[in-house]
Protein backbone atom coordinates (compact mmCIF):
# COMPACT_ATOMS: atom_id res chain seq x y z
CA UNK A 1 0.00 0.00 0.00
CA UNK A 2 2.94 2.35 0.90
CA UNK A 3 3.99 1.94 -2.00
CA UNK A 4 0.88 2.53 -4.15
CA UNK A 5 0.48 5.02 -1.72
CA UNK A 6 4.15 6.77 -3.13
CA UNK A 7 3.31 5.84 -7.17
CA UNK A 8 -0.15 7.64 -7.05
CA UNK A 9 1.47 10.83 -5.21
CA UNK A 10 3.74 10.30 -8.40
CA UNK A 11 1.74 10.67 -10.71
CA UNK A 12 -0.36 13.79 -8.99
CA UNK A 13 2.46 15.53 -9.08
CA UNK A 14 3.21 14.69 -12.31
CA UNK A 15 -0.33 15.45 -13.13
CA UNK A 16 -0.05 19.30 -11.57
CA UNK A 17 3.73 19.60 -13.12
CA UNK A 18 1.78 19.62 -16.62
CA UNK A 19 -1.32 21.44 -15.88
CA UNK A 20 1.89 24.13 -14.66
CA UNK A 21 3.48 23.77 -17.65
CA UNK A 22 0.30 24.23 -19.66
CA UNK A 23 -0.43 27.12 -17.52
CA UNK A 24 2.79 29.03 -18.43
CA UNK A 25 2.53 27.87 -22.27
CA UNK A 26 -1.10 29.68 -22.30
CA UNK A 27 0.15 32.59 -20.30
CA UNK A 28 3.15 32.89 -22.51
CA UNK A 29 0.68 32.70 -25.47
CA UNK A 30 -1.26 35.12 -24.15
CA UNK A 31 1.41 37.69 -23.71
CA UNK A 32 2.77 37.50 -26.91
CA UNK A 33 -0.21 37.95 -28.60
CA UNK A 34 -0.65 40.63 -26.67
CA UNK A 35 2.50 41.82 -27.10
CA UNK A 36 2.10 41.35 -30.66
CA UNK A 37 -1.18 42.61 -31.51
CA UNK A 38 -0.18 46.12 -29.52
CA UNK A 39 3.47 45.90 -31.95
CA UNK A 40 0.89 45.53 -34.80
CA UNK A 41 -1.17 48.43 -33.87
CA UNK A 42 1.72 50.17 -33.06
CA UNK A 43 3.30 49.31 -36.07
CA UNK A 44 0.40 50.42 -37.80
CA UNK A 45 0.39 53.88 -36.50
CA UNK A 46 4.34 54.78 -36.34
CA UNK A 47 4.67 53.29 -40.23
CA UNK A 48 1.87 55.33 -42.66
CA UNK A 49 1.76 57.26 -45.71
CA UNK A 50 2.13 61.16 -45.49
CA UNK A 51 -0.98 62.77 -46.37
CA UNK A 52 -0.45 65.74 -48.48
CA UNK A 53 -1.91 69.03 -47.49
CA UNK A 54 -4.90 70.78 -48.61
CA UNK A 55 -4.33 73.14 -51.47
CA UNK A 56 -5.70 75.65 -49.09
CA UNK A 57 -3.20 75.73 -46.48
CA UNK A 58 -0.83 77.99 -46.18
CA UNK A 59 3.09 76.82 -46.03
CA UNK A 60 5.59 78.57 -44.12
CA UNK A 61 5.54 82.45 -44.60
CA UNK A 62 9.39 82.56 -42.56
CA UNK A 63 12.05 84.97 -44.15
CA UNK A 64 10.04 85.21 -47.64
CA UNK A 65 8.12 88.31 -45.89
CA UNK A 66 11.51 90.19 -44.55
CA UNK A 67 11.31 93.74 -46.28
CA UNK A 68 12.92 94.46 -49.74
CA UNK A 69 13.29 90.49 -50.52
CA UNK A 70 10.05 90.68 -52.83
CA UNK A 71 7.53 93.64 -54.42
CA UNK A 72 4.37 93.57 -52.89
CA UNK A 73 2.32 93.53 -55.67
CA UNK A 74 4.16 90.53 -57.22
CA UNK A 75 1.35 87.80 -56.65
CA UNK A 76 3.16 84.79 -57.52
CA UNK A 77 5.67 84.72 -55.19
CA UNK A 78 3.50 86.61 -52.41
CA UNK A 79 0.85 83.56 -53.00
CA UNK A 80 1.06 81.27 -49.77
CA UNK A 81 -1.21 78.25 -50.97
CA UNK A 82 0.23 74.95 -52.14
CA UNK A 83 -1.85 74.59 -55.30
CA UNK A 84 -2.13 76.88 -58.10
CA UNK A 85 -4.57 79.67 -58.32
CA UNK A 86 -8.13 78.50 -58.56
CA UNK A 87 -7.19 74.65 -58.59
CA UNK A 88 -9.46 73.05 -55.42
CA UNK A 89 -8.66 70.04 -53.15
CA UNK A 90 -11.29 67.75 -55.85
CA UNK A 91 -8.63 68.40 -58.69
CA UNK A 92 -6.10 66.84 -56.26
CA UNK A 93 -4.48 62.82 -56.91
CA UNK A 94 -4.36 62.19 -53.46
CA UNK A 95 -1.65 59.40 -54.54
CA UNK A 96 0.53 61.15 -56.01
CA UNK A 97 3.09 62.66 -53.64
CA UNK A 98 5.42 65.41 -54.12
CA UNK A 99 8.94 66.27 -52.52
CA UNK A 100 11.80 69.22 -52.63
CA UNK A 101 14.91 67.92 -51.85
CA UNK A 102 17.18 70.28 -51.11
CA UNK A 103 21.02 69.29 -50.55
CA UNK A 104 23.08 71.53 -48.49
CA UNK A 105 26.89 72.05 -47.65
CA UNK A 106 28.39 72.43 -44.36
CA UNK A 107 26.86 76.61 -44.57
CA UNK A 108 23.73 77.06 -46.37
CA UNK A 109 24.99 76.50 -50.10
CA UNK A 110 22.39 74.62 -52.47
CA UNK A 111 24.33 72.17 -54.48
CA UNK A 112 21.42 70.30 -55.22
CA UNK A 113 18.06 71.22 -55.91
CA UNK A 114 15.18 68.54 -56.69
CA UNK A 115 11.35 67.69 -56.96
CA UNK A 116 10.25 64.68 -57.04
CA UNK A 117 6.74 62.51 -57.42
CA UNK A 118 6.07 59.68 -56.13
CA UNK A 119 2.61 57.68 -57.32
CA UNK A 120 1.28 55.08 -54.62
CA UNK A 121 -0.87 53.73 -57.20
CA UNK A 122 1.86 52.49 -59.96
CA UNK A 123 4.67 53.18 -57.99
CA UNK A 124 6.03 55.53 -60.56
CA UNK A 125 8.87 57.77 -59.34
CA UNK A 126 10.31 61.01 -61.34
CA UNK A 127 12.96 62.76 -60.25
CA UNK A 128 13.39 66.82 -61.73
CA UNK A 129 16.69 68.06 -61.16
CA UNK A 130 16.65 72.03 -61.38
CA UNK A 131 19.85 73.33 -62.58
CA UNK A 132 21.15 75.79 -59.77
CA UNK A 133 21.86 78.92 -62.10
CA UNK A 134 17.78 79.28 -63.20
CA UNK A 135 17.51 82.46 -63.37
CA UNK A 136 13.96 83.37 -61.61
CA UNK A 137 12.03 86.85 -61.45
CA UNK A 138 12.82 87.96 -58.10
CA UNK A 139 14.12 91.83 -56.38
CA UNK A 140 17.14 90.28 -55.20
CA UNK A 141 20.43 91.08 -56.77
CA UNK A 142 21.39 87.46 -57.40
CA UNK A 143 18.66 85.86 -58.84
CA UNK A 144 19.41 82.37 -59.24
CA UNK A 145 17.04 79.78 -57.84
CA UNK A 146 20.35 78.28 -55.70
CA UNK A 147 20.68 81.77 -53.89
CA UNK A 148 16.92 81.47 -52.73
CA UNK A 149 17.55 78.89 -49.69
CA UNK A 150 20.59 81.13 -48.32
CA UNK A 151 18.66 84.18 -49.17
CA UNK A 152 15.61 83.33 -46.83
CA UNK A 153 18.26 81.51 -44.17
CA UNK A 154 20.71 83.80 -43.39
CA UNK A 155 18.55 86.82 -43.03
CA UNK A 156 17.07 85.25 -39.61
CA UNK A 157 14.86 82.48 -41.03
CA UNK A 158 17.35 79.92 -40.31
CA UNK A 159 15.92 76.57 -42.36
CA UNK A 160 12.56 76.95 -42.01
CA UNK A 161 13.29 80.42 -43.79
CA UNK A 162 15.33 79.33 -46.30
CA UNK A 163 13.24 75.86 -47.52
CA UNK A 164 9.71 78.96 -47.36
CA UNK A 165 11.74 81.13 -49.59
CA UNK A 166 12.85 78.30 -51.86
CA UNK A 167 9.18 76.81 -51.64
CA UNK A 168 8.12 80.59 -53.56
CA UNK A 169 10.55 80.30 -55.94
CA UNK A 170 10.09 76.80 -57.31
CA UNK A 171 6.18 77.51 -57.43
CA UNK A 172 7.63 79.84 -60.02
CA UNK A 173 8.64 77.22 -61.86
CA UNK A 174 6.30 74.48 -61.57
CA UNK A 175 3.00 76.03 -60.30
CA UNK A 176 2.62 74.40 -57.13
CA UNK A 177 4.11 73.97 -54.08
CA UNK A 178 5.67 70.52 -53.24
CA UNK A 179 3.72 68.59 -50.57
CA UNK A 180 7.06 67.95 -48.41
CA UNK A 181 10.27 68.76 -48.09
CA UNK A 182 13.49 67.65 -46.67
CA UNK A 183 16.77 69.79 -46.55
CA UNK A 184 19.60 67.07 -46.69
CA UNK A 185 23.29 67.49 -45.32
CA UNK A 186 26.42 66.53 -47.38
CA UNK A 187 27.06 64.47 -44.38
CA UNK A 188 23.81 62.36 -45.05
CA UNK A 189 25.45 61.65 -48.48
CA UNK A 190 28.38 60.02 -46.91
CA UNK A 191 26.97 58.35 -43.95
CA UNK A 192 24.04 56.63 -46.13
CA UNK A 193 26.34 55.28 -49.02
CA UNK A 194 28.77 54.16 -46.40
CA UNK A 195 26.37 52.15 -44.79
CA UNK A 196 25.08 50.44 -47.57
CA UNK A 197 28.40 49.43 -48.47
CA UNK A 198 29.38 51.74 -50.97
CA UNK A 199 27.49 52.82 -54.44
CA UNK A 200 28.56 51.18 -58.41
CA UNK A 201 28.79 54.24 -60.70
CA UNK A 202 30.49 54.53 -64.28
CA UNK A 203 32.77 57.50 -63.62
CA UNK A 204 34.00 59.13 -67.59
CA UNK A 205 37.17 60.50 -66.92
CA UNK A 206 39.66 60.76 -64.24
CA UNK A 207 38.09 63.81 -61.76
CA UNK A 208 40.80 65.78 -60.01
CA UNK A 209 40.51 68.76 -58.24
CA UNK A 210 42.17 70.29 -55.24
CA UNK A 211 41.16 73.45 -53.25
CA UNK A 212 43.21 73.81 -50.42
CA UNK A 213 41.16 77.15 -49.43
CA UNK A 214 37.87 74.54 -48.52
CA UNK A 215 40.51 71.32 -48.13
CA UNK A 216 38.77 70.19 -50.63
CA UNK A 217 40.54 67.08 -53.01
CA UNK A 218 39.26 65.25 -55.31
CA UNK A 219 41.15 62.08 -57.00
CA UNK A 220 38.56 59.79 -58.96
CA UNK A 221 40.12 57.08 -61.07
CA UNK A 222 38.12 56.44 -64.31
CA UNK A 223 35.94 53.33 -65.68
CA UNK A 224 33.33 51.80 -65.55
CA UNK A 225 31.34 49.60 -62.33
CA UNK A 226 33.53 51.43 -59.76
CA UNK A 227 32.37 51.23 -56.28
CA UNK A 228 32.50 54.59 -54.83
CA UNK A 229 32.49 54.85 -50.41
CA UNK A 230 30.55 57.23 -48.93
CA UNK A 231 33.28 60.39 -49.37
CA UNK A 232 34.06 59.52 -53.18
CA UNK A 233 30.65 59.34 -54.26
CA UNK A 234 29.59 63.10 -52.52
CA UNK A 235 32.95 63.93 -54.66
CA UNK A 236 31.34 62.36 -57.71
CA UNK A 237 28.03 64.01 -57.08
CA UNK A 238 29.03 67.28 -56.50
CA UNK A 239 32.34 67.45 -58.96
CA UNK A 240 32.23 70.67 -61.45
CA UNK A 241 35.40 71.84 -62.34
CA UNK A 242 38.95 70.00 -62.42
CA UNK A 243 42.49 70.80 -62.73
CA UNK A 244 42.36 70.21 -66.02
CA UNK A 245 39.93 72.56 -67.70
CA UNK A 246 39.16 70.27 -70.52
CA UNK A 247 37.34 67.88 -67.67
CA UNK A 248 34.84 70.82 -66.59
CA UNK A 249 31.52 70.12 -66.66
CA UNK A 250 28.07 71.90 -66.98
CA UNK A 251 25.01 71.80 -64.30
CA UNK A 252 23.62 69.44 -66.55
CA UNK A 253 25.99 66.88 -66.05
CA UNK A 254 26.42 67.43 -62.46
CA UNK A 255 22.58 66.99 -62.01
CA UNK A 256 23.54 63.45 -64.22
CA UNK A 257 25.88 62.48 -61.80
CA UNK A 258 23.86 63.55 -58.42
CA UNK A 259 20.79 61.03 -60.36
CA UNK A 260 23.30 58.60 -60.65
CA UNK A 261 24.57 58.35 -57.36
CA UNK A 262 20.68 58.56 -55.84
CA UNK A 263 19.79 55.37 -58.36
CA UNK A 264 22.89 53.52 -57.02
CA UNK A 265 22.01 54.09 -53.51
CA UNK A 266 18.37 52.84 -54.11
CA UNK A 267 19.70 49.78 -55.87
CA UNK A 268 21.90 49.08 -53.22
CA UNK A 269 19.31 49.62 -50.06
CA UNK A 270 16.90 47.39 -51.05
CA UNK A 271 19.21 44.45 -51.39
CA UNK A 272 18.19 41.89 -48.06
CA UNK A 273 21.10 42.25 -46.32
CA UNK A 274 20.56 46.51 -46.13
CA UNK A 275 17.25 46.25 -45.38
CA UNK A 276 18.30 44.77 -41.97
CA UNK A 277 20.26 48.18 -42.17
CA UNK A 278 17.38 50.30 -41.92
CA UNK A 279 16.79 51.11 -38.69
CA UNK A 280 20.58 52.81 -39.13
CA UNK A 281 19.78 54.60 -42.65
CA UNK A 282 16.76 56.12 -40.51
CA UNK A 283 18.70 57.39 -37.34
CA UNK A 284 21.27 58.86 -39.74
CA UNK A 285 18.61 60.84 -41.74
CA UNK A 286 17.51 62.11 -38.84
CA UNK A 287 20.63 62.98 -37.79
CA UNK A 288 21.31 65.09 -41.48
CA UNK A 289 17.81 65.47 -42.61
CA UNK A 290 15.66 68.67 -42.08
CA UNK A 291 12.28 68.10 -43.38
CA UNK A 292 8.35 67.91 -42.28
CA UNK A 293 8.03 64.31 -42.54
CA UNK A 294 7.85 62.28 -39.49
CA UNK A 295 10.24 58.99 -38.78
CA UNK A 296 6.81 56.38 -39.82
CA UNK A 297 6.62 58.26 -43.05
CA UNK A 298 10.09 58.50 -44.16
CA UNK A 299 10.08 54.59 -43.35
CA UNK A 300 6.91 54.20 -45.47
CA UNK A 301 8.76 56.22 -48.40
CA UNK A 302 11.69 53.59 -48.11
CA UNK A 303 9.42 50.50 -48.55
CA UNK A 304 7.69 52.16 -51.15
CA UNK A 305 10.97 53.14 -53.36
CA UNK A 306 11.72 49.26 -52.85
CA UNK A 307 8.37 48.77 -55.20
CA UNK A 308 9.47 51.85 -57.37
CA UNK A 309 13.11 50.26 -58.26
CA UNK A 310 11.60 46.56 -58.49
CA UNK A 311 9.72 48.15 -61.76
CA UNK A 312 12.22 49.80 -62.71
CA UNK A 313 10.26 52.90 -62.44
CA UNK A 314 12.14 55.69 -61.54
CA UNK A 315 12.87 58.23 -64.62
CA UNK A 316 15.44 61.26 -63.78
CA UNK A 317 14.95 64.39 -65.48
CA UNK A 318 16.41 68.10 -65.83
CA UNK A 319 14.65 71.14 -66.18
CA UNK A 320 14.80 71.97 -69.72
CA UNK A 321 16.67 75.51 -70.57
CA UNK A 322 16.72 77.16 -73.88
CA UNK A 323 20.56 78.45 -73.10
CA UNK A 324 22.52 81.08 -70.46
CA UNK A 325 22.39 84.58 -70.51
CA UNK A 326 26.25 84.88 -70.88
CA UNK A 327 28.46 87.16 -68.64
CA UNK A 328 28.47 88.14 -65.73
CA UNK A 329 26.02 86.45 -63.91
CA UNK A 330 25.60 83.59 -66.81
CA UNK A 331 21.69 83.06 -65.87
CA UNK A 332 20.14 79.81 -67.30
CA UNK A 333 16.90 80.70 -68.71
CA UNK A 334 14.34 78.09 -68.28
CA UNK A 335 12.44 77.13 -71.70
CA UNK A 336 8.90 77.60 -70.34
CA UNK A 337 6.89 75.77 -73.07
CA UNK A 338 9.28 72.82 -72.39
CA UNK A 339 9.28 73.01 -68.60
CA UNK A 340 5.45 73.22 -68.64
CA UNK A 341 4.80 69.85 -71.01
CA UNK A 342 7.17 67.99 -68.53
CA UNK A 343 5.88 69.05 -65.21
CA UNK A 344 2.20 68.09 -66.72
CA UNK A 345 3.76 64.57 -67.59
CA UNK A 346 5.56 63.58 -64.51
CA UNK A 347 5.26 65.46 -61.38
CA UNK A 348 1.82 67.50 -61.59
CA UNK A 349 -0.07 65.92 -58.52
CA UNK A 350 -3.73 67.59 -59.98
CA UNK A 351 -6.58 66.51 -62.64
CA UNK A 352 -6.02 69.47 -64.28
CA UNK A 353 -2.67 70.42 -65.80
CA UNK A 354 -0.60 73.15 -64.83
CA UNK A 355 -0.39 76.16 -67.33
CA UNK A 356 1.63 79.32 -68.26
CA UNK A 357 -0.65 81.03 -66.52
CA UNK A 358 0.42 79.41 -63.16
CA UNK A 359 4.36 80.32 -63.49
CA UNK A 360 6.39 82.79 -63.70
CA UNK A 361 9.50 81.77 -66.20
CA UNK A 362 11.96 84.14 -68.01
CA UNK A 363 12.62 82.56 -70.80
CA UNK A 364 14.82 85.25 -72.47
CA UNK A 365 16.89 88.32 -71.75
CA UNK A 366 14.33 91.00 -70.77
Amino acid sequence: MKIFGNSKRARHKKKEKRLKRWQRAAIAGAVLLILGTATYTVARGFIRPPAPPSGEDIFSGGAAHLPGEYDPEDAKLNNDKYAPEGVTDDDRNDKKLTFLVIGVDDGSNTDTIMVVSYDSVTHAAHVIGIPRDSLVNVKRGNKKINAAYPSGSLRGGGVEGGVSQLQREVKTIIGFVPDFYLVVSMNAVVELVDLVGGVVVDVPFRMRYDDPDQDLHVDIKKGDNQKLNGDNALKFARYRMGNDKRYTISDYDRIKNQQTVINAFVREAIKPANLLKIPQMISAALSNVHTNLSPGELVWIGAELEKANDTDNISFHTMPTKGSSGMPYWYEFLDAAAVLELVNRTINPYDVEITADDVDIIDSVP
